[in-house]
């Protein structure tokens, strides 16, 4: 499909008017967008404007998002926050509870809030980028809608449920480790068949316990309906440590639900007995552990930046140009696109399209020209 590079304020100003346009306050509208921009800044389309209709919009318009956040306090100590976000903006529960563990471990040493009745946030590493940026190490994650199968399972009993840490560093990035607990995730899928690429083979299993191959729009149909689901880290199977995916998968789902009194497993599918569609419910959790609290964070910088650095400069295999660290090849991403854009493709001008129309808002799109 061909792109089309979008400038970040067009990006910008159309989707914070789009989200007022169904109801969403002004105020949570930059946080929404902030969100959503930086998933494309860091090159990860999965997440970004490729999701703003048929994730955020569509699901506001159903009624089974709210466009405005009531973000209610249910428990709250020194140190830690359960939090009922009613099924709000999960950017704005996201946003408002990785700054309320910051401001804790700031006080206290370390902070952590415990999130249910939310929706979608966007990259987890938004959150614990929020961490870093304030001296902080930041770890979140999230349950979401069952898709991926425990190991020597076929059914999706659990989501892609991210696994994600920040740490700050001395260098121009920080090390920023953001990413599913499954090989790939529904996102990533949804993008492929987009662009009209294969399922990846080993990412998806069927019923039989076989890999599904071809098509990925068929491929999530089948995910979507039940007859196949997608394989955590390590794939089928132990042979290669599918097993460690599963765990790790299985302790975020914990993580996600068991603090907070959340909804789990197949209350996550976002349909009631009568199989009609309702709010996901899902659940996150959010950590900050200042390091002014042990000992500085200038020495905890300098400490991790010398440690990624021996790493990338060890013995690199036959023919590889570099090793990499976590968050590297996002912030490389970014410096290519600050000052250009984000390409985006065809499917998603066509819903940018439909949004701008749908709502009578005043653009016109570089495609368009």
């Amino acid at each position: 499909m061909a792109k089309v590079v979008c400038d970040w304020k067009t990006l910008h100003d159309f989707m914070v008017d789009a989200f007022k346009a169904v109801g969403v306050p002004e105020d949570d509208c930059e946080i929404v967008v902030d969100v959503i921009l930086e998933s494309d800044r860091r090159g990860i389309e999965s997440h970004g404007c490729n999701r703003f209709k048929p994730i955020y919009i569509d699901r506001i318009n159903a009624g089974i998002q709210q466009p405005v956040t009531e973000f209610e306090i249910i428990k709250e100590t020194p140190t830690t926050a359960v939090v009922d976000g009613h099924n709000g903006m999960g950017q704005v529960i996201g946003y408002k509870s990785m700054s309320m563990a910051i401001e804790k471990a700031k006080k206290y040493g370390m902070g952590m809030v415990a999130v249910r009745n939310s929706c979608h946030y966007g990259i987890a590493g938004y959150y614990a980028t929020m961490a870093t940026k304030a001296g902080c190490i930041g770890m979140t994650g999230t349950n979401a809608r069952p898709s991926v199968a425990p190991t020597f399972g076929v059914e999706g009993m659990f989501g892609t449920n991210p696994f994600t840490i920040g740490i700050p560093t001395d260098e121009d990035f920080d090390f920023i480790f953001d990413c599913a607990t499954s090989i790939t995730q529904n996102g990533k899928i949804e993008y492929y068949a987009r662009i009209g690429e294969d399922v990846h083979p080993g990412t998806v299993v069927d019923l039989e316990g076989k890999p599904v191959e071809g098509d990925s729009g068929e491929a999530l149909k089948k995910i979507r309906n039940g007859t196949a689901a997608l394989t955590t880290l390590g794939g089928i199977g132990e042979a290669l440590g599918g097993y460690k995916g599963y765990g790790f998968a299985m302790a975020v789902e914990l993580f996600s639900s068991i603090l907070q009194d959340g909804a789990y497993g197949k209350d996550l599918d976002g349909k009631d007995e009568n199989g009609n569609i309702r709010p996901y419910h899902l659940g996150h959790y959010f950590i900050a552990i200042d390091t002014d609290h042990f000992l500085g964070e200038e020495l905890a910088r300098k400490k991790a930046g010398e440690i990624i650095r021996s790493v990338r400069a060890s013995r690199k295999a036959p023919g590889a140009e570099r090793i990499y660290s976590a968050g590297e090849k996002e912030w490389e991403i970014w410096l290519q696109r600050k000052d250009s854009g984000v390409p985006i493709n065809e499917s998603v001008q066509a819903e940018m399209n439909k949004v701008r129309d749908e709502f009578k808002l005043d653009y016109v799109f570089p495609w368009e020209k």
